[in-house]
């Protein structure tokens, strides 16, 4: 897989905390992403998902207003049946229940907060590859 072609993915990290949005900024900076989009406002995320047609999600479940669940049922109601776009759940929310039904509802991958930066940097690759890989299945 090229690397180059890897870094150019869009990203959108989607949590009301601050804090947390900048810790994924940073992360993604230093791996090297160059379009990467963060989200602080859960009521504009289907709004900017649609917008941007990230190549991957980053997302929190708990959260004001719009909760994670809600907006991963949105998101599979907007995408084609075809359509792989992975979402990383990043969650303090470590219940098995928590994980059970963020996975039902298309999460791809799922990290209890606090997280291993390395081990969502490899996942983050692991994810963006896959969704590569699959376009590019899908374009032939």
């Amino acid at each position: 897989m090229d690397s180059e072609e890897l870094l150019s993915c869009r990203i959108l990290a989607i949590d009301d905390e601050e804090a947390n949005v900048r810790l994924l900024a940073n992360l993604l900076e230093r791996e090297g992403y160059r379009d990467v989009h963060c989200l602080t406002e859960p009521t504009k995320a289907l709004e900017t998902y649609i917008a941007l047609a990230p190549d991957l999600v980053l997302l929190d479940l708990m959260m004001p207003e719009v909760d994670g669940f809600q907006l991963l049922e949105a998101f599979s109601r907007h995408d084609c049946e075809d359509e792989f776009r992975p979402v990383l759940v990043l969650t303090a929310d470590t219940t098995i229940q928590a994980r059970r039904r963020a996975l039902a509802l298309g999460a791809k991958d799922f990290v209890s907060k606090p997280f291993d930066v390395i081990e969502v940097g490899l996942r983050i690759s692991n994810l963006l590859e896959t969704r590569m890989l699959y376009e590019k299945l899908r374009a032939a």
